[in-house]
């Protein structure tokens, strides 16, 4: 198809598994592929580097890492965004331990969604309870720190985080219960406990 527009326009229609066997030939249907999960899996990156330099040249590694590998990929039944994912959390990971920096998930957005207040006389106390929560959360375990990113910041379902991390969507609820129990027992207060209460609802 020489016209690259209505190449483009019948690429659009394609799905992942579709898009990702012309992408091993053609670098236009990668390119499609990366425009549909740039944003994912920068926002991901971003919000385990804290940082927007390094953000941006992970992420462009994660799609580096993918094209180069595209011509071997063989779907197995693993949705191709989990794949991006896993290639961007190895990279994150040999990142946080090559640069020997404190692993940081900034979920402040979502914190101060859930602890926005119009009334004046809370926000002083709310912006306590985030940074303590905030706190907490640099303080788990680098799988537990994923799991609240994928959850609260991708809004993925267990079974999608289940995916990604490699565990079974029984395993994913049950770490993201003992995750808030951990939560809990490190902030210690029943003020405290009820900010991480917020981060609760709808499992």
């Amino acid at each position: 198809m020489r016209n690259p527009f209505a190449r483009r326009r019948k690429y659009e229609a394609l799905d992942d598994r579709e898009l990702i066997e012309l992408a091993k030939e053609d670098r236009q249907a990668f390119g499609l592929l990366y425009e549909r999960y740039l944003p994912k899996i920068y926002s991901y990156v971003y919000h385990r580097t804290g940082n927007i330099h390094d953000a941006e040249d992970l992420t462009a590694k994660v799609f580096q890492r993918a094209l180069g590998h595209i011509g071997s990929y063989v779907d197995k039944g693993l949705p191709f965004q989990a794949w991006l994912y896993r290639i961007a959390h190895n990279l994150v990971a040999n990142w946080h331990r090559d640069q020997g920096r404190r692993k940081i998930i900034a979920l402040d957005d979502y914190v101060a969604h859930s602890l926005r207040s119009e009334a004046p006389d809370r926000l002083t106390e709310e912006n306590q309870e985030r940074e303590q929560l905030m706190e907490a959360v640099r303080r788990l375990p680098e799988d537990r720190q994923q799991l609240l990113l994928l959850k609260f910041i991708e809004q993925m379902s267990n079974a999608q985080i289940g995916l990604i991390m490699g565990r079974t969507e029984g395993a994913v609820k049950s770490l993201y219960h003992r995750t808030l129990s951990a939560l809990r027992e490190d902030l210690g207060s029943q003020q405290e406990d009820d900010a991480v209460g917020r981060l609760g609802g709808g499992l």
